[in-house]
């Protein structure tokens, strides 16, 4: 005995179409894959937090199917998704967005993870993380707020789940032209690569309205594959099914893997008394408004960036004994980097400590409903004492505007 699983009934008829004799072979058994997403959807906050999404911010997955028509391809020069990575890191503020790229294991297993990383390290050192294409890629859909893909499998799931989806790819001729994924692929938006990417968008957040036929057609038994597998299988083995309930394992939390940016940020400012509007970006679109200084993290990979940097930063524990400890750090980097105005040691999510060239040291903490990058609040700080702004001897509040919110962040001396 044999069994051809099927999840949908329509799988059934295009089946018996185009090959009545597999008919007898078929189960209907839903979707295993589909049913562990629903049962963790729950936990998407903690899926988020493992990216190191932030309050406010957009988690925008970029996916790839395996064919050479997919967004990915070849990973040749003509490809969407490398020759679109430069703009993403450029035009997205880096406050408001986090990257992050779910590609087909066949990517990965037919160039070789070396030669990914490669292809992909400038956009790693803005910010991108590369999600496991295996154990991880369900947590990344399901933390998504848009998916930016093609015509695989993923991008049907993640319409399935009522996220945004924006092909970037549509490999029409791929496709059966009466499967649902193909209706998908020709009702969904598409993305214009020339076009400004922030306004598109914004513009599929504002206008998006779940197309209805990825969840109808997913899976005919939502959250029943389980017991439908299992009594499958054991008929094949001509065994009693156990009494116990059958379950699938429960997706689980991913590794904490928050943005590490170690390509130079500009960093566009505007200050009205204590409010600070900031964005950060690893390019300067030619519309940006207000004052620009440049943030270099230590590591970037060109150290002549450290030479023109207003402000240089690095995170780790605040008692690290290769860096002496965040007031030691930050007094060699002044002393080391006479350009630099000041120096900002990130020592937790919500922290960090600053040395400014003239005014000494200060701490930076998170106010009650802050949560951005605490290198962020050094580049406001850096932004407001340019403008005159004083720490007076009890500390002070700024008011760092990003990620579409206000963020109070509280500076002592």
């Amino acid at each position: 005995m044999e069994g051809l699983v099927l999840s949908h009934p329509e799988q059934l008829e295009r089946l018996r179409r185009v090959c009545p004799e597999a008919e007898k072979a078929a189960v209907l058994a839903g979707d295993p894959c589909f049913d562990r997403m629903l049962a963790a959807r729950p936990y998407r906050e903690r899926f988020r937090q493992a990216l190191g999404v932030r309050r406010g911010q957009r988690l925008i997955v970029l996916n790839s199917t395996w064919n050479p028509e997919g967004f990915f391809g070849n990973g040749g020069d003509q490809d969407v998704l490398p020759s679109l990575l430069p703009r993403i890191a450029a035009e997205l503020p880096a406050d408001d967005y986090r990257l992050a790229a779910v590609l087909h294991p066949n990517v990965w297993y037919g160039h070789g993870p070396g030669q990914i990383r490669i292809w992909l390290d400038r956009a790693r050192r803005s910010g991108l993380a590369l999600i496991d294409p295996v154990h991880a890629w369900r947590q990344a859909l399901l933390a998504a707020d848009v998916v930016l893909g093609d015509f695989g499998a993923v991008s049907y799931y993640a319409a399935a789940l009522g996220t945004p989806v924006l092909l970037a790819a549509a490999g029409a001729d791929r496709l059966d032209p009466e499967a649902p994924l193909a209706a998908f692929v020709r009702d969904a938006p598409r993305l214009d690569p020339q076009g400004p990417l922030r306004d598109q968008l914004a513009d599929l957040l504002a206008r998006h309205r779940p197309i209805p036929g990825p969840a109808e057609f997913t899976t005919s038994a939502p959250g029943a594959s389980a017991e439908l597998l299992r009594r499958h299988f054991y008929m094949l083995m001509d065994l009693p099914q156990p009494a116990t309930p059958a379950l699938l394992e429960p997706l689980p939390l991913p590794p904490y893997d928050p943005p590490r940016r170690t390509n130079p940020l500009d960093v566009r400012t505007r200050v009205r008394g204590a409010e600070v509007m900031i964005e950060r970006s690893t390019g300067h679109p030619y519309d940006a408004a207000g004052e620009t200084h440049r943030a270099v993290h230590e590591d970037t990979r060109d150290p002549g960036d450290l030479a023109t940097a207003d402000v240089i930063w690095r995170d780790g524990p605040p008692d690290d004994p290769r860096l002496g400890g965040p007031d030691e750090w930050t007094a060699e980097i002044l002393h080391r980097h006479p350009h630099c105005a000041l120096a900002a040691y990130v020592s937790g999510p919500d922290r960090c400590t600053v040395r400014t060239r003239h005014l000494g040291v200060f701490r930076l903490s998170a106010g009650p409903g802050a949560d951005a990058d605490p290198a962020a609040y050094a580049s406001a700080l850096h932004a407001w004492l340019v403008h005159g702004g004083e720490v007076p001897p009890g500390g002070a509040t700024l008011r760092v505007h990003a990620a579409g919110g206000v963020h109070p962040v509280v500076c002592t001396r």
